[in-house]
């Protein structure tokens, strides 16, 4: 946690550490709301049962029966992200931190950092998923306390179509990357014949996920100065890559 610390906006560092549940929680007991589908994973059922049923029934429903399995999501972020020993690495979204846990391990004895809204996924992530090099934070994915440029790698798998006023959760990822940092998304993309716009009202309506377009994601990395960007579907899913230009 101190390592982590050092990475805060000096002005964003607690006065006092509120880590009783074992993550230093930001947002202490700020109203939860929201839609359906981000009210289910701050539930006390679905963290539990998350990481061994309901993640991968939820990605094969996205991604078809043909598209990446669990394990084959991990080993695609940890090849998007290209983490070495000393990396520091942000897991946004991070849940129960299954996909946290790997990134740890390849950074050896970087610093990584989970962040999450959810009291009872952090609260799993911080049980299953001990680590020395590991922390977790409690707090808002659009609005990151930490510096610019402190991560040299930042993931955001399954969430960004959970969250609210997701483009700007992107910005602030691009905007904590250091120069020639990499990032790596998983995210919702609209396949079929139905105009986005009414697929996502629709989808949305219902269950509280975003359906992005095809380009959308790609081109708010573009406008945001993202180079190398890539992008592949699988079903109606969509892993994104991009890196930070480095400094000339």
């Amino acid at each position: 946690m101190e390592q982590a610390l050092e990475l805060f906006e000096p002005h964003r560092r607690p006065a006092e550490l509120d880590r009783e549940g074992g993550y230093l929680d930001l947002l202490g007991a700020a109203k939860a709301g929201g839609n359906a589908a981000q009210r289910l994973m701050r539930s006390r059922a679905v963290p539990l049962v998350y990481q061994r049923f309901w993640r991968p029934v939820a990605g094969r429903l996205l991604m078809g029966l043909t598209g990446p399995g669990t394990e084959e999501e991990h080993r695609i972020a940890l090849a998007m992200l290209a983490i070495s020993p000393g990396d520091r690495v942000l897991d946004v979204a991070c849940g129960p931190g299954n996909f946290t846990l790997d990134f740890a391990l390849a950074a050896g004895n970087g610093p990584v950092v989970g962040i999450d809204s959810s009291q009872t996924m952090l609260g799993v992530a911080v049980r299953e998923n001990p680590m020395g090099n590991l922390a977790y934070v409690r707090g808002d994915a659009r609005d990151l306390p930490f510096r610019d440029g402190s991560f040299d790698a930042v993931c955001c798998f399954a969430a960004l179509y959970l969250i609210e006023e997701p483009m700007q959760a992107l910005a602030e990822m691009v905007r904590v990357l250091a120069p020639g940092g990499r990032l790596a998304l998983m995210s919702s993309c609209n396949r079929g014949p139905v105009p986005t716009s009414v697929a996502n009202a629709v989808v949305r309506g219902l269950s509280g996920v975003r359906v992005f377009g095809q380009d959308e994601l790609t081109r708010a990395l573009e406008a945001q100065g993202a180079i190398d960007i890539e992008r592949k579907v699988s079903g109606l899913a969509q892993f994104v890559s991009a890196r930070k230009p480095a400094r000339p």
